[in-house]
């Protein structure tokens, strides 16, 4: 019987092991996907124990607890933070089988020195050695940073931000590059109550006027090059499904005047606008050369009473299944026809959408980029180990693996860079079984290459950090 989580944990052949420790371990990440806080960074937070720092907005912790019966007050509720940690260790003791409890003890070991196991026993023992930790300047936010090995930062900015905070980490001269990425949403989302709101705190930023549609564009435009002064050279957009339903100018122009006026949209109308959205900033992204990334299959907000009380992001989305192959390749085929389809990562919360992707991205490959259209990492309910043996195996048997920009965190924690470790353990026991069965040659030069481009050097290269 093997040790529980030992040096070579998912690591089940010689050539895995090599693979690991000579090639993939000690890389360093590019993390071009996150929602940390630029401001906990520019301010070198510290944090004031356990608690908040593992607990705080980690809605997977809060979503395991539900399911293990925890009453919602040990969650979000009032309950002290010693007290919410006592049932997160009592649940995560008995969470078998889930990557939870294989990345929390990953972040023991490697941030706070624990090589035993959380457990309801435990959890006392644990708490104090974590908050005393916590409590040494080495564990602030940039020094978590700087020891989990981070190259590049992209964070997850609104057009109208204002990017304060990455100006002062880079006047600071911290030597990891926290770069903003720009997250349009609510610019797209024409159907939420706030959106007229948002239109009207955007036209404030940009200094442009926006009574239209062209006007929007404008300004929208007008705020991505600001970003691009600032070092932005990523977009993300967390889509519920990828549509595409052209209309005219003139019906987009009438659509949006309806919308500012107040008036209560289609389910067509919506489509039509949120297509010709997308269309608009697929061609700026190409002018700026700019990475489109496409988050989709999500339904977000199901328990009503719960989001009611605790807000977005707590934990009650669920997989979609709403994204069809041909409205995906429909909607890049509009871009490329106008030579505008930028570099594009796509992620499907649905894991049965792997294949369909591979397909759809091998039809716009060229010689622009190798993998110029990614299907991107394993994602959210996705990012355990045969979420990510999945999406690798179909990556490779269906387009071309060694050409994959990786891991990202796509956290709110300072802890989660140990996800880049338990990737790439998944990533070189898969390789690793491929050799050892004779799929492929024992080549450690060649395999090793490509275990170390997957690792960090193709997504410097893909994004051009």
């Amino acid at each position: 019987m093997k040790r529980f989580m030992d040096e070579d944990f998912l690591l089940n052949t010689d050539f895995s092991r090599r693979l690991f420790h000579e090639y993939a371990e000690k890389m360093p990440i590019i993390d071009y996907h996150c929602h940390i806080s630029p401001r906990e960074i520019a301010e070198d937070k510290r944090f004031s124990g356990i608690t908040e720092i593992w607990l705080g907005g980690d809605h997977y912790k809060w979503r395991l607890m539900r399911s293990a019966g925890v009453e919602e007050k040990y969650i979000t509720g009032d309950a002290s933070d010693k007290e919410k940690f006592m049932k997160w260790a009592e649940t995560l003791g008995r969470a078998i089988g889930n990557p939870l409890y294989h990345w929390s003890h990953l972040e023991l070991k490697r941030y706070f020195g624990y090589d035993g196991l959380l457990n309801e026993d435990t959890a006392e023992e644990v708490y104090e050695l974590c908050n005393e930790k916590l409590r040494s300047p080495e564990m602030s936010a940039k020094n978590i940073i700087r020891r989990s090995g981070v190259k590049v930062i992209c964070t997850t900015d609104d057009p109208a931000d204002s990017l304060e905070w990455h100006k002062m980490i880079k006047d600071s001269g911290f030597e990891t590059r926290v770069l903003p990425a720009w997250r349009p949403d609510r610019a797209k989302n024409i159907a939420k109550a706030d959106f007229t709101d948002y239109i009207a705190k955007l036209s404030e930023v940009s200094g442009v006027d926006i009574t239209d549609f062209s006007s929007l564009c404008d300004a929208l435009s007008k705020r991505m090059d600001f970003f691009a002064d600032m070092g932005c050279s990523v977009s993300d957009h967390g889509l519920g499904y990828v549509c595409f339903f052209p209309a005219d100018d003139a019906e987009i122009e009438r659509i949006f005047a309806k919308r500012l006026a107040g008036g209560k949209l289609s389910s067509e109308e919506i489509l039509r606008y949120e297509t010709a959205f997308m269309l608009f900033m697929g061609h700026k992204y190409a002018e700026h050369g700019w990475v489109m990334q496409l988050h989709y299959g999500v339904k977000r907000d199901n328990n009503t009473p719960m989001f009611d009380s605790t807000g977005p992001d707590t934990g009650y989305d669920c997989i979609d299944n709403h994204t069809s192959a041909a409205e995906l390749a429909d909607f890049l085929n509009a871009l490329e026809k106008d030579h505008a389809l930028p570099k594009t990562i796509l992620y499907s919360l649905n894991p049965a959408d792997n294949a369909y992707i591979d397909t759809v991205i091998g039809c716009f490959q060229n010689s622009e980029a190798v993998g110029k259209i990614q299907h991107g990492a394993a994602w959210w309910f996705n990012d355990h180990k045969q979420g990510m043996r999945d999406q690798l195996t179909s990556l490779a048997e269906l387009g071309y693996l060694a050409g994959f920009v990786g891991m990202l965190t796509d956290s709110r924690s300072f802890l989660s860079y140990t996800r880049h470790e338990y990737f790439r353990r998944v990533l070189c026991g898969l390789i690793g079984e491929w050799v050892e069965n004779g799929e492929f040659p024992a080549d450690e030069k060649t395999v090793g290459k490509i275990v170390s481009d997957i690792s960090c050097n193709n997504a410097e290269k893909y994004f051009g950090f």
